[in-house]
């Protein structure tokens, strides 16, 4: 056995995790150091609990046992503790055992595992997490299969192997449950893994939003001041719960502030405090963090500055918040916050420097900064807009909008999300959880800091180095609506929170203004809608007339939605007349009440009143409405009738689990009964609102019906994993990779039935003449130098050169155009049917994976961007998709009369590609260029790849949060 003096400690075990109560908590292995600690915690674990692990009473841990149990290679033999205040309240450990049982090393690849969790502590989920962490320690050590002997009485122990979602086995051997785990990920345990995450991310946030008491930490006695504003806005919001002022400098004679206990610490409170708002110099912070941690409170909001946006300093100084905060198992919003608001009636929680909180509504308001912040709260509440919570997280060194969103996905109050986000920590989890929650209610994001390439000051994240067009592409795939400024967010959070999600994109236009109702029509062209011709009521048209147009436009089946433009009508003596603006909004709330439930919006110019009786809701919960199924539009029924969920179909083909990408099914939401109508002061702002919606609708309804990846039945993949293997091996130590050579190149992706078409060197002439030859004519001459590949409009391609004579001279035009052939690096190639000329690309981006990238080839195409992105692995759903968000499509399917190309042999390609970077993470890049599409099959003419050690995947392995 290997001594352990030759095994450092293996610090990137370490890991904070949320529980099931949403308290967190840290896994780390076990030291030499901690004798004392599992001593302490054995003397807390009960009788009972002792019983089960050692199978007899066994009341103190021996000598002997200590050193054993503190003492590891962290290879054959390793222990992790879960510690909360930095004392153990759990521990588990694996021996590596042989066939016999007996001790062993590699290649032995099975061990035994115990578990150990305190009594106070059970029930937590503690015991979940460690098994997550310790098989991934496992795995990385070369163990493959865990054994447990577990008592039959021990349900708790057995039931946590029972639910982890492993392969395992189970018999009864000498009295005892003999259980063995096969540790190789499974589709169910990652399913498992991400559905406990969510659960316990979720419930770590509602402790947050939902407290029985809140104390201000940093009220001062006298009026002004961050702390006392935000006890005022506690008070004046109404907040159900106990409030208590905490300051260090109160004179101890004062008891009350505001008319509620005043105090110098939370040591002084004799109840539970379950949420701290701490508005106290940063310089304080650490004390105040310990007096939380020690008083038992669930979580602090932050409202201090001068942490990261202030330098390096407050970078650490962020760092060590963190860290204190998780040690005690609480949860930080912040720092540098604006707060947290909770309109619920049982909470009235308004925690944040906003002294008019919103109005109780459906929308569930995340941002990354103060000011943003601000101006969304004031603009939803100007526009009638209620919220149901709103998070300001300012730094958001812990909580962020990832763990937001595993809340709202389930909250009942929250029908759309909202997000403003200047950073993306973890991009993949990102998008998983945004696409789960996008099949069941809309996520809006406007992200900021699109094109500076960095974090925002105070953001300690990974940065990624995809641009912005990729980004929003993936957000697209996500389901995610992408807003491109605040005003458009709150535009389309306005929409999906009031109106039904619309069945297409056929747009109804009517008003009393044939300039304005042109507009609009303009507007919904350029949106990529189909509008119906415009109807003018004409300037004299009333109230009345509004509702009838209105009802018959929203009882016509080719409509999906209606655009209602209104100006002031003129009246009878020549003057304008705008102060009916309620009576307007009446009439057109009472024609929606009464019909097909079709979103409905309108634009209006100074009609005074207007946009605030529309604003008036006569619901508090107004749902979306159907969305439409696979087959074609869905009956739209009448507003408060009860709504029939779309069906969904699959089909039966063989394939792999849809992976990552997979959205969860769509669920059905509430019919909208009457309420608010969305008011907009311009017609191109609210048809965008509609676009977004029309997307996202159709998205949701492609969501019900899962793609596939298929499988073919000519990929090896063990094959492929020897050649990288071997690759890699032979390569020296770059951590940026080795590119690949042609022959090297073709070997790899022929595993994956990818062919690539061979080329010969032409150093000469007389070379080029033999490489002719060989191929058959007709043939290509072309360069391959780095300056000049892929660059045929500079020259350096010579086309159906289709004999030895032509060939010589292309080649000396060639040398006398370009230079030297050392310099251009020419090569033959057998010329390929003509097409359509495109690329395939596939990079891994450190931050968000790897990303699937195709469009047309040639500096066109390059100069206006148009590529599209998916993130890998991609279904066959997802491949035909992107070969058609291009804006250069068209050229695929019989542009102007031309030949359609073979898109099918093209969506196959992309699914190879896209299987081979999924199933090798080595694979750092692909690039395929050109593929040339003709109209039966596909010719891939040029092929690149590189490959380097794999980088690390968090979003696969055990649960953890973010370290800085």
């Amino acid at each position: 056995m290997t001594p352990p003096s030759q095994h450092a400690y293996p610090a990137h075990w370490e890991a904070d995790v949320v529980l099931r109560d949403g308290g967190t908590a840290r896994v780390r292995p076990i030291t030499t150091d901690d004798a004392e600690r599992l001593v302490s915690f054995y003397e807390q674990v009960s009788d009972e609990s002792k019983y089960y692990r050692f199978f007899a009473p066994y009341p103190r841990l021996s000598d002997k046992d200590v050193y054993r149990f503190t003492h590891h290679d962290y290879v054959d033999r390793v222990g992790l503790a879960v510690t909360v205040g930095g004392e153990f309240v759990a521990t588990v450990r694996y021996d590596r055992i042989d066939a016999r049982g007996m001790p062993a090393s590699a290649p032995a690849d099975e061990a035994e595992v115990a578990f150990l969790v305190q009594d106070a502590h059970q029930g937590r989920g503690i015991a979940s997490a460690l098994l997550e962490h310790i098989a991934a320690v496992a795995r990385e050590r070369g163990i493959r299969r865990f054994a447990a002997e577990v008592l039959p009485a021990n349900n708790k122990m057995i039931k946590v192997f029972r639910d982890a979602g492993f392969t395992q086995k189970r018999n009864f051997e000498d009295g005892s449950v003999r259980l063995v785990l096969d540790l190789e990920p499974t589709a169910e345990s990652l399913a498992v893994q991400r559905g406990r995450e969510q659960r316990a991310e979720a419930r770590s946030v509602q402790r947050l939003l939902g407290p029985s008491s809140v104390a201000v930490v940093g009220a001062g006695r006298t009026a002004g001041g961050v702390g006392r504003a935000v006890l005022r806005n506690l008070l004046d919001g109404g907040f159900t719960g106990r409030v208590y002022a905490v300051n260090l400098a109160l004179p101890p004679d004062l008891a009350e502030i505001d008319g509620v206990p005043a105090v110098r610490s939370l040591a002084e409170i004799r109840e539970p405090v379950d949420l701290a708002i701490v508005a106290v110099p940063a310089e304080r912070v650490p004390d105040v963090v310990a007096d939380c941690g020690e008083h038992g409170v669930q979580g602090l909001v932050v409202l201090s500055a001068g942490y990261a946006e202030s330098g390096p300093a407050g970078r650490e100084r962020q760092r060590e918040l963190v860290r204190q905060a998780r040690s005690y198992g609480m949860r930080v919003i912040g720092p540098n916050a604006f707060g947290v608001i909770n309109t619920a009636p049982t909470v009235r929680l308004n925690a944040s420097l906003a002294p008019e909180p919103p109005d109780r509504g459906r929308i569930g308001l995340f941002t990354q900064s103060g000011a943003i912040g601000i101006a969304l709260l004031a603009g939803l509440v100007r526009r009638g807009a209620g919220l149901s919570t709103f998070i300001s997280a300012g730094n958001r060194a812990d909580v962020s909008g990832n763990d937001f969103l595993q809340y709202w996905h389930d909250d009942p109050d929250t029908d759309v999300v909202l997000l403003y986000l200047e950073s993306i920590g973890n991009p993949r989890k990102f998008t998983r959880l945004a696409r789960r929650t996008g099949a069941v209610k809309p996520v809006v994001v406007a992200k900021g800091a699109r094109h500076s390439g960095s974090a925002p000051p105070g953001h300690a994240v990974p940065v990624t180095r995809i641009p912005d067009a990729t980004v929003s592409a993936l957000l697209s795939q996500a389901g995610v609506i992408r807003a491109d400024t605040v005003t458009e967010l709150v535009d389309a959070g306005l929409l999906l929170s009031t109106q039904p999600l619309p069945a297409g994109p056929h747009v109804a236009i009517l008003g009393n203004s044939e300039s304005l109702g042109l507009l609009t029509y303009d507007a919904c062209l350029t949106e990529g809608l189909r509008p119906l011709p415009p109807l003018d009521l004409t300037t004299s048209a009333r109230p009345e007339d509004f509702r009838t147009a209105l009802a018959t436009a929203l009882a016509d089946p080719g409509c999906d939605a209606v655009v209602v433009t209104a100006i002031p009508w003129v009246g009878e003596n020549g003057t304008t007349e705008s102060g009916d603006g309620e009576v307007l909004a009446t009439a057109l709330r009472d024609a929606a009440s009464t019909s097909p439930a079709k979103p409905v919006v309108v634009v209006h110019v100074e009609i005074g009143g207007l946009a605030k009786a529309l604003s008036a809701a006569t619901t508090t919960a107004p749902g979306r409405g159907p969305v439409s199924g696979p087959g074609g539009p869905a009956p739209a029924p009448v507003r408060g009738s009860a709504e029939v969920p779309p069906a969904s179909s699959a089909d039966g083909a063989a394939a792999r689990a849809t992976g990552p990408n997979a959205p969860a099914p769509a669920a059905t939401t509430p019919t909208p009964t009457p309420g608010q109508i969305p008011a907009y002061p311009a017609a191109e702002r609210a048809v965008r609102a509609i676009g977004q919606a029309v997307s996202y609708a159709q998205w949701r309804r492609q969501a019900a019906e899962l793609g596939k990846v298929p499988e073919y039945d000519d990929i090896d993949e063990s094959g492929a994993a020897g050649v990288i293997e071997r690759l890699l091996g032979a390569a020296s130590p770059d951590p940026r990779g080795v590119g690949l050579g042609d022959d090297d190149t073709r070997e790899l992706l022929g595993r994956y039935g990818i062919a690539v078409r061979p080329t010969l060197p032409a150093p000469g002439a007389d070379r080029a003449v033999e490489a002719a030859a060989r191929l058959g004519y007709p043939v290509a001459l072309k360069t391959t130098a780095p300056h000049l590949r892929h660059r045929a409009d500079l020259g350096g391609v010579r086309l159906d050169l289709a004999d030895e004579a032509q060939v010589r001279t292309a080649y000396r035009e060639l040398t006398d155009l370009l230079g030297a052939p050392a310099d251009l690096l020419p090569v033959v190639q057998a010329m390929a049917p003509r097409g359509v000329d495109t690329v395939v690309r596939a990079v891994i981006d450190p931050a968000a994976g790897a990303v699937l990238s195709f469009g047309l080839a040639g500096v066109a195409s390059e100069l206006l961007g148009d590529l599209a992105h998916r993130l890998v692995p991609v279904t066959d759903r997802e491949a035909a998709e992107l070969l058609r968000s291009i804006r250069t499509a068209p050229l695929l399917f019989g542009w102007r009369g031309s030949a359609p190309v073979d898109t099918t042999a093209l969506e196959e390609l992309l699914l190879r590609v896209s299987r081979l970077v999924d199933d090798h993470p080595e694979i750092v890049s692909v690039a395929l260029e050109p593929v040339v599409v003709a109209a039966r099959g596909l010719s891939v003419l040029g092929a690149s790849v590189r490959l380097a050690p794999p980088p690390s995947r968090d979003d696969l392995g055990p649960r953890r949060l973010p370290s800085y």
